[in-house]
Formats: C-alpha cells, structure tokens, sequence
C-alpha cells in the first residue's frame, strides 16, 4: 500500500462543509481506521479519496504523486487511483440473519 497525504482538504454541499481544511497523512502499509460521530466527513473523505466525490480545494497524494490538485488542476481518474473500499451497509444480504 502506498502513503496517502491529505493537505487542507475541503468540499461542501450547498452550505454545508463536509471537510473544511483536513490534514491526514497514512503511512504505507499502516492499518487506519477513521472514526468519528455522524455527519463528521468519515465517508465524504473517503469518496474524495477514491474519485468518487471532486473535492472543492486541497490536494490528495499517493506517496509523491498527486492524484488530486485544486491548485495544480490535478484530478486522476477512478480508475487509475488503484484505491478501493468497501461501504458498510446493511443491506447487503437483508433476508439472512447473522447466523445464517
């Protein structure tokens, strides 16, 4: 796994900021968990992360590559970041219990 940089990180949704300014760095190889209340930018981070969201500024670096920049006019695509991620729903399999 490659090192993610997060340098002031923002995006809104109408008036509402989602990320205002975040910094996060994730050392390669590292096991990271983000945890947080309801509503604090958890998976509005990780879909910046991933391309499925364009953040408003900032920058997104894999190691020394930028896969996103406000100020440079960097934006990888999807499926070039070689970035995936499993959303938690519970709707997945809804008519099995959790023994079956």
């Amino acid at each position: 796994m490659k090192e993610i940089t997060i340098h002031r990180l923002e995006k809104k949704f109408g008036d509402v900021h989602a990320l205002k300014a975040a910094d996060l760095k994730i050392p390669a190889g590292s096991f990271t968990t983000l945890l947080g209340p309801s509503g604090c930018g958890k998976t509005t981070l990780l879909r910046l992360i991933a391309g499925l969201e364009t953040p408003d500024a900032g920058e997104i670096l894999m190691d020394d590559e930028f896969i996103f920049s406000g100020n440079k006019k960097i934006s990888r695509p999807i499926h070039s970041r070689n970035f995936g991620m499993v959303f938690q729903d519970f709707a997945l399999w809804p008519h099995l219990t959790v023994f079956e």
